[in-house]
């Protein structure tokens, strides 16, 4: 296999790196807006030189965002070329696009870094959803938060001080909006909910609450009770109506998410015959998420890949009227408790934050977490 690489930022480099040590893959290319002559291979700012390339037969894009990452990806499949991305943005944005590029010009397109960094999560899903029946997949998807709630948690930080800390160590941007409100997460839950239902959901109709409202008061509170904040991402089947939102979550001690640490995510899914099946490990990184991506090339130079883990991604209207769960939420005179259905809470969510001065904070309890 000869693979160009896009971008040879963090993951870029650290997948070239990984590259180098195996036979079955070349990186022939590096798309690089600036001379790198420490390479040894081509490098060109001309993503057209690549796509005329008829040697080249997969690309892995590292560039990240929205654009030219579509343009260079789409352009690619249609070239017949395989893709690789870790870009979770792009395929949320793009995913029945993509998908039926990649079927349409005999193509293999594989995203498994998007969503749990170097956990082989996505792979694992589809594997599962083609045997048996997902009923829901959940889990600690971001480790920005998880690093910055188990900072709160462990260390009696607030959550400014937590925040730094985390930008300090790298591990949260300059702008740390995507991670710390939610989209992060609810990117990674809507490219799981979409391999584990066959379906394609909408990124903004997903309902997502960050942990910008979780205070020392809040921390404090929940630790008195045995309980820990976790940001959560959750999807499921129910009656044949798909639901998913992402939000803070209460766990008990006793419950394994409340003892992740770092950057360290838990993800698990649940199917109707073979049961819970959980997966931890490294959600970011440099070696961890470029593994995934090596891995995804070795699959398709092995061959019998199909065009996308799936060949099912029907559009599908979120309803999380369906599913129910307990619920806790602050608002300025009291905190409340109980069992909701999802889509009421989080509509009274929506209408205490428009009234009060100060926004509420909505969790949800979980592993037979009470308040």
């Amino acid at each position: 296999m000869k693979i160009a690489l896009l971008g040879f930022g963090t993951v870029g480099s650290h997948f070239y790196e990984l590259a180098r040590e195996q036979d079955a893959v070349t990186v022939a290319a590096v798309l690089s807006r600036r001379p790198r002559p420490e390479l040894s291979c081509t490098v060109t700012s001309d993503f057209d030189e690549i796509v005329r390339d008829p040697e080249i037969d997969t690309v892995v894009e590292a560039i990240g965002g929205l654009e030219p990452a579509f343009s260079y990806v789409a352009a690619a499949l249609r070239a017949g070329k395989n893709v690789v991305t870790a870009n979770k943005q792009l395929m949320c944005a793009h995913y029945d696009e993509l998908l039926e590029l990649a079927h349409e010009h005999d193509a293999c397109l594989r995203c498994t870094a998007a969503a749990g960094g170097g956990i082989p999560w996505l792979t694992s899903l589809a594997r599962t959803a083609e045997m048996d029946e997902v009923s829901a997949v959940e889990g600690i998807l971001n480790g920005t938060t998880n690093y910055i709630l188990n900072a709160m948690t462990e260390d009696g930080l607030g959550y400014a001080e937590a925040l730094e800390k985390a930008q300090e160590l790298g591990l949260a941007e300059k702008d740390p909006t995507a991670d710390v409100e939610g989209l992060d997460t609810r990117r990674k839950l809507v490219l799981s909910a979409n391999l584990a239902f066959g379906v394609s959901l909408r990124e903004e109709d997903v309902p997502c609450i960050g942990i910008t409202q979780i205070g020392k008061r809040e921390v404090r509170l929940a630790k008195a009770r045995g309980l820990t904040f976790k940001l959560v991402g959750r999807a499921e089947r129910v009656n044949g109506k798909i639901s998913a939102y992402v939000c803070p979550t209460l766990y008990p001690d006793s419950a394994p998410e409340a003892h992740m640490t770092g950057a360290e995510n838990l993800i698990s899914l649940y199917s109707e015959r073979i049961g819970k099946q959980s997966f931890t490990g490294e959600g970011a990184g440099g070696f961890p998420t470029a593994s995934n991506v090596l891995a995804d090339c070795l699959a398709i130079a092995r061959g019998g890949c199909s065009a996308y883990y799936t060949d099912k991604h029907a559009p599908c209207e979120l309803d999380n009227s369906a599913a129910e769960a307990e619920w806790l939420m602050r608002t300025d005179a009291a905190i409340l408790s109980g069992r909701k259905p999802t889509a009421e809470q989080f509509a009274s969510y929506e209408s205490y934050k428009a009234s009060d001065s100060n926004v509420p904070l909505l969790a949800r309890l979980a592993g037979g977490a009470k308040w």
